[in-house]
């Protein structure tokens, strides 16, 4: 298994704090955020990546380099043009070849159990992809994740509006007292990922999402499958999540 980082952003949320440093290399308890999450994929045997990188790529690639003082092998292929989450694996298929990977974006922090958690639902069926989720009665928060009885991904709604959201209700997607599953960022995929990211057309925010890339792979009948994550999951969205993190 590969791993595939997509650390190419701002993170404008972070204010001045990425004027000179991508966010994913942001300190958190003395290491850059991305030595974390590059640190629990060995630690699942994950050995060979490759960091999507794109802000002050030379930021990145000077701290990791090609990756040996770390026990890993690591490439990099820049983003040139931010232009959404759709495009960016597509600039790793060489890396990727023909073999599953595992995609994560270079701001979310899960403990290693996390991705041992991941291979081990992989391996348990023959999937296109598996997407993570975090659980909330809060439908407001981002990206909604559906499943059927086997928790495999049926449908999805990228941020829903509040029309959505009612519409959501109206067909039983939605139940009052039910956990409502968002979208936690991490995933695995066979190659077939590319033919979908290849096809997209911009969302209305004018980027390329990965998530229409997810819709058409279940309109085309690739089984998705579900993983919840237990435990730990923090989206390092802003600076105050950035602070709590070094209590």
């Amino acid at each position: 298994m590969k791993a595939v980082i997509l650390a190419a952003g701002k993170g404008t949320r972070m204010r001045d704090l990425t004027n000179e440093i991508p966010k994913p290399m942001l300190r958190v308890q003395g290491k850059p955020i991305l030595q974390h999450i590059v640190e629990g994929l060995l630690s699942v045997g994950i050995r060979e990546f490759c960091i999507i990188t794109g802000w002050h790529a030379e930021v990145v690639e000077s701290f990791f380099g090609d990756g040996s003082q770390f026990g890993a092998h690591i490439c990099y292929m820049r983003q040139v043009v931010q232009d959404g989450t759709g495009k960016a694996p597509e600039l790793a298929k060489a890396f990727a070849g023909s073999e599953p990977f595992l995609l994560t974006y270079g701001d979310i922090l899960v403990k290693p159990e996390t991705y041992a958690e991941m291979l081990k639902r992989w391996n348990s069926g023959k999937f296109a992809g598996l997407v993570t989720v975090t659980g909330s009665e809060d439908v407001t928060k981002g990206g909604l994740f559906f499943f059927d009885a086997n928790f495999c991904l049926k449908h999805l709604v990228e941020k829903p509006s509040a029309a959505q959201l009612a519409e959501l209700k109206a067909q039983g997607w939605l139940k009052p007292g039910e956990t409502a599953w968002y979208n936690a960022g991490i995933y695995l995929f066979d190659p077939v990922l590319f033919e979908f990211t290849a096809r997209l057309q911009k969302s209305p925010r004018d980027e390329y999402e990965l998530t229409d890339a997810l819709t058409a792979m279940l309109a085309a009948e690739h089984p998705m499958a579900g993983q919840q994550i237990a435990g730990r999951w923090v989206d390092v969205r802003d600076p105050e999540v950035l602070a709590s993190l070094q209590e």
